[in-house]
């Protein structure tokens, strides 16, 4: 087996991992959410949902960084080196924009308002992951 072939597989797999990471940060806030809510009477904001879903799109940044892995005709280290710390800093940022959502799903349901600027932070935190996915492609050619 090619060691760079562990490459592939760590750019998605840390990835992913991070973004399960993520959303299970930003979900259980927004379950806290909601439970405030209902136990106030006051209607839940289904908006939360979108702060749970952020971190997911790291997942798609480490298979797309994968495919170009795999196609790439660098040798073996570089695989492996792109895979690794690509996946980490994929994952780094899913789970962080987690983080990010988790606080944002307690202040929106605590005061129903502010969701565009909490999109914006979690966007800002999403820019590190295409950052990473890209530049490691261009390193990779």
């Amino acid at each position: 087996m090619d060691i760079g072939e562990l490459g592939f597989a760590a750019s998605l797999g840390l990835a992913a991992f991070g973004s399960a990471l993520g959303a299970m940060s930003a979900g259980a806030a927004a379950i806290g959410g909601w439970k405030k809510c209902f136990a106030q009477n006051r209607a839940a904001p289904f908006m939360l949902i979108a702060f749970v879903g952020a971190p997911l799109t790291q997942t798609i940044y480490g298979m797309i960084l994968m495919n170009a892995i795999r196609a790439s005709a660098v040798g073996s280290i570089a695989k492996l080196g792109a895979g690794l710390f690509g996946g980490l800093a994929l994952g780094g940022s899913a789970w962080f924009q987690g983080v990010a959502g988790a606080h944002a799903s307690d202040a929106m349901a605590e005061t129903g308002k502010g969701f565009g600027n909490f999109i914006m932070v979690l966007g800002l935190v999403e820019t590190t992951a295409i950052f990473t996915m890209v530049f490691m492609m261009g390193a990779i050619g």
